[in-house]
């Protein structure tokens, strides 16, 4: 946070990220619905087998609903928000966890993400890395960063990965 933004007004910059946090709260999932390709593909990793979790930098206050009023939470045998450890994207920890707790190699690990914290966080950790060109990526083409594949779908991604 820029100190310029609650400089001498603590309890202001307090007053506002309740506010915040209370209507976002109640909001989180009112207009959310998975991206095209999004259950197809959850569906499909699924049916592979396959470990998945999901790793989010949003606080578990707000991930757990969203996954719920979404449809998704029961896809996920872990859940990480960016609350759940001491360090979030794009430090590697919450990927080693998920290593940890999956009993694989961060080789083994595939990160399917959106963004530059999702690549560092793979790289840093040693996953090979995808992502789809929608999402939080900030407005920068995915394609410029150091991943493996940009996937127009999740539903493409287990494609790709079930040809591996």
């Amino acid at each position: 946070m820029r100190t310029w933004f609650y400089r001498g007004r603590p309890a202001l910059f307090e007053q506002a990220i309740a506010s915040y946090q209370k209507h976002y709260g109640e909001h989180v999932s009112l207009h959310s619905r998975p991206f095209d390709g999004v259950v197809e593909g959850l569906d499909a990793f699924k049916a592979m087998g396959v470990h998945i979790a999901c790793i989010t930098n949003k606080a578990a206050q707000f991930t757990h609903p969203l996954l719920k009023d979404t449809g998704l939470i029961d896809y996920f045998e872990l859940i990480l928000s960016g609350d759940s450890l001491p360090k979030r994207k794009p430090d590697p920890l919450p990927l080693l966890h998920a290593c940890e707790v999956f009993k694989v190699k961060p080789a083994e690990l595939l990160l399917i993400g959106d963004s530059l914290n999702d690549t560092q966080a793979a790289r840093a950790a040693g996953c090979p890395v995808f992502c789809v060109p929608y999402g939080y990526n900030r407005g920068r083409p995915v394609a410029e960063l150091d991943l493996d594949a940009v996937v127009p779908t999740l539903a493409e991604a287990a494609k790709m990965v079930a040809k591996a």
